[in-house]
C-alpha cells in the first residue's frame, strides 16, 4: 500500500533496529512523531536540540547501532550544531534530520524569509554525508546512503534535510531491505592476516591488549573478554575505553593513570589494539611510555577504516574489518593454545588493586567543604554494581580518573571532543536506551551541569533512576588553576566565578526531583543511598574545596602530555 514519506523514513530506520527518536517536533515532523509513538518507538522531546543530539549519541553508544535526532528548520538546526560536531569527533553514527522550508521558498529571490537559512552548507563539513531530499522517490536511496556512510569505516554522523513539500508525499514501495542487502555488515579479516596475528600472539612473552572507545560502542565486551582470557594478559584502557568489561575488572588498568599500566606497556613485546584510533591520549602509541622497548614490540591493529592503518604509527599486522567479527576470528585461532599468565601479570593485578585501596585511604578527608578526591571516593563507593556511569566536567573528570572506586561496565563521557555539558543529556539518552531499568550515576562539576540543567525535567518526566553528584566550587575550577599557573597565586581571575548563593539541590526540587545538600565527607554516601531510595531523579549538591579543585588535580602533568603541541 502507498505510504507517506515520513512513514517510509520510520520503516527504513526500523530495518536497522532503530526505535528511538529525539527532538522538538518540527512542523515538518509532527506526523512522524505521532506515527512513531503509535508504532511503539521511544519518542523523547527534550528542551534543547543540542541535548537531543547528545541523547541520541548516548543511545548509539549503548546499543551499538545508529541513532536518530531531529531539528526544526533554521534555529533548531542551529541549536543542533554542537551535537553534530561532537558526534563527528566522538565517531558516533547519529543521523540528524533537518526540517526545511519548501524549495520554492529557497529559490525565490527574496529577503526577510522567516526561519530560513541554507542549512546543508553549515553542517556538511561536520558530517560524513549530507543530502537533501528533492524528490520523494529519493527517500530510500538517501536514507540508506546516510546509514551506509555513518556506519562504514570510522563511524560518524550524517545529515538529511527534508523540505516541507516532500515529507507528506506518498510512495508506492516494497518492504525495506535488511542492512546486509545494501551495506557491508560484519566484515571479517583475511585468513592469512588472522594466522599471522595469531602466530605473533603465541610468540609474545609479554603481550597486552589496548582497548578503546570502539569496544564499548560496538557492544563487543563479551568477545573481547574471551580473547583476553586466552591471551592471559593485561587489558590497558584508553581514556575512551573506560567501561570495564565484565569479568576483566581485576586485570584492566588505566593507561597513563596506573603504574601497573605503565609498567605493562614498557615491558610489552606485543600490543593488540582494538577499538582505538591510537590518538593523543595514548601518545599515538609511539611516544612517552612506548619509547622503551619499541624495537622489540609487535603491533596488531583491528581497524574498520583501511585508511587509518599506519597513520599515527607503523602497524605490523593490520586486521581490517568490524571488530565484532574479527575478535571472534582471533579467539577461534587461539582457542587451542591459551597462554599461561606470567608472574609479572599477576603482580600487576595485585599492584593495581593495592593502588585503588590506597587511594581510598589516602584521599584527603575531614574538611568542609569536601576535597574533590574524597567526593569521588565516597560517591563511587556507593555506585550500584549494575549501574551506568556518566562523567562530565574538567577538574571533576580528572579527579574521577584517579580516585574512582567503581568499575562500571558502561561508562559514557565526552573523551575526544571534551565538550562540557554533555553529561546530563548523555545520562538521559543512556537511561532511555536501557529502558530505565539500571541505575544511573552522573558525576560532574557545577560548570558542566548548568549547560543543560533544563534536562532534569526530561529525566524526571521519564522517571529515570538517575543520581547526579555535582561538585560545586562556584567556578570554572580547571580554568582557575590555569590562571594561577599562568599569572601566579593571588592574580585576578577573570570570568570564572559566580554566586555562592546558587543551590543546585533546590533547583532540582523545582523540577520535581529529589535534592540533597552536602558539605561533609561522611554525608556523601548516605545522601547517595537516600537519592536512589527516593525513586526520583536526584541531584546531590556537594560543596567542594575550590582551592583543592583548582590546584590539586592528580596526575595533571600526565594529562598535559596529551597536549604536547608539535612534540608528538
Amino acid at each position: 500500500m502507498p505510504v507517506k514519506v515520513y512513514e517510509r523514513i520510520l520503516q527504513l530506520f526500523e530495518a536497522e533496529g532503530i526505535n528511538t527518536i529525539f527532538g522538538i517536533p518540527d512542523p515538518n515532523f509532527v506526523h512522524m512523531f505521532h506515527l512513531a509513538e503509535e508504532r511503539g518507538w521511544n519518542v523523547v522531546a527534550p528542551h534543547h536540540e543540542a541535548s537531543a543530539g547528545f541523547m541520541a549519541e548516548a543511545v548509539s553508544r549503548m546499543t551499538g547501532k545508529a541513532a536518530v535526532c531531529i531539528g526544526t528548520l533554521g534555529p533548531g538546526m542551529a541549536n543542533m550544531a554542537p551535537a553534530v560536531q561532537c558526534a563527528l569527533v566522538e565517531n558516533s553514527p547519529v543521523i540528524f534530520l533537518g526540517g526545511q522550508r519548501a524549495r520554492i521558498t529557497e529559490q525565490r529571490v527574496r529577503r526577510g524569509r522567516i526561519q530560513f537559512v541554507q542549512q546543508t552548507p553549515l553542517v556538511e563539513d561536520s558530517v560524513k554525508y549530507a543530502a537533501s531530499i528533492e524528490y520523494a522517490e529519493q527517500t530510500d536511496e538517501i536514507v540508506r546512503e546516510a546509514l551506509r556512510k555513518a556506519l562504514s569505516g570510522t563511524p560518524g554522523p550524517a545529515y538529511i534535510e527534508y523540505p516541507s513539500h516532500v515529507i507528506l508525499e506518498e510512495l508506492d514501495v516494497p518492504e525495506p531491505l535488511p542492512p546486509e542487502r545494501y551495506r557491508l555488515v560484519g566484515q571479517t579479516a583475511g585468513a592469512d592476516k588472522i594466522a599471522e596475528a595469531a602466530a605473533a600472539i603465541r610468540a609474545a612473552e609479554q603481550p597486552i591488549l589496548l582497548v578503546g572507545h570502539g569496544v564499548h560502542t560496538s557492544r563487543a565486551g563479551a568477545s573481547v573478554r574471551a580473547l583476553a582470557e586466552l591471551m592471559a594478559c593485561p587489558v590497558i584502557q584508553t581514556s575512551g575505553g573506560t567501561s570495564y568489561i565484565e569479568g576483566l575488572e581485576d586485570r584492566t588498568f588505566q593507561y597513563a593513570f596506573s603504574d601497573a599500566a605503565t609498567d605493562a606497556v614498557v615491558k610489552s613485546d606485543l600490543c593488540l589494539a582494538i577499538g582505538t584510533e591510537l590518538g593523543e591520549p595514548v601518545h599515538f602509541g609511539r611516544n612517552f611510555h612506548w619509547v622503551e622497548n619499541e624495537a622489540n614490540r609487535t603491533w596488531i591493529l583491528v581497524e574498520q577504516d583501511p585508511q587509518a592503518i599506519g597513520v599515527n604509527r607503523p602497524i605490523d599486522v593490520p586486521l581490517v574489518g568490524d571488530l565484532r567479527a574479527i575478535v571472534p576470528q582471533l579467539t577461534e585461532a587461539l582457542k587451542d593454545t591459551p597462554r599461561t599468565p606470567t608472574p609479572e601479570f599477576e603482580g600487576w593485578i595485585r599492584e593495581d588493586a593495592a593502588r585503588l585501596a590506597e587511594l581510598a585511604e589516602t584521599a584527603p578527608s575531614g574538611g568542609s567543604p569536601v576535597h574533590p578526591a574524597r567526593l569521588i571516593v565516597e560517591a563511587t563507593k556507593e555506585f550500584p554494581a549494575n549501574g551506568i556511569m556518566i562523567r562530565d566536567g574538567g577538574a571533576t573528570t580528572i579527579f574521577g580518573w584517579t580516585y574512582s572506586q567503581a568499575k562500571p561496565h558502561d561508562v559514557i563521557w565526552n573523551q575526544n571532543f571534551g565538550h562540557l555539558g554533555t553529561g546530563l543529556p548523555y545520562a538521559v539518552g543512556a537511561g532511555v536506551a536501557d529502558g530505565g531499568n539500571r541505575p544511573l550515576m552522573l558525576i560532574t562539576g557545577d560548570s558542566s551541569f548548568q549547560f543543560h540543567i533544563a534536562e532534569l525535567e526530561t529525566a524526571a518526566r521519564l522517571n529515570l533512576p538517575l543520581v547526579c553528584v555535582v561538585g560545586v566550587d562556584y567556578a570554572w575550577g580547571l580554568e582557575v588553576g590555569v590562571y594561577k599557573r599562568t599569572f601566579g597565586q593571588g592574580s585576578r581571575e577573570t570570568g570564572v566565578h559566580w554566586s555562592t548563593e546558587t543551590r543546585l539541590d533546590k533547583v532540582a526540587e523545582g523540577f520535581g526531583c529529589h535534592g540533597e545538600y552536602v558539605e561533609r565527607d561522611e554525608d556523601i554516601a548516605p545522601a547517595v543511598k537516600r537519592a536512589y531510595a527516593s525513586g526520583k531523579t536526584a541531584v546531590i549538591h556537594v560543596a567542594v574545596d575550590p582551592k583543592a579543585n583548582s590546584e590539586e588535580m592528580p596526575s595533571y602533568d600526565k594529562f598535559r602530555t596529551w597536549y604536547a603541541e608539535g612534540q608528538q
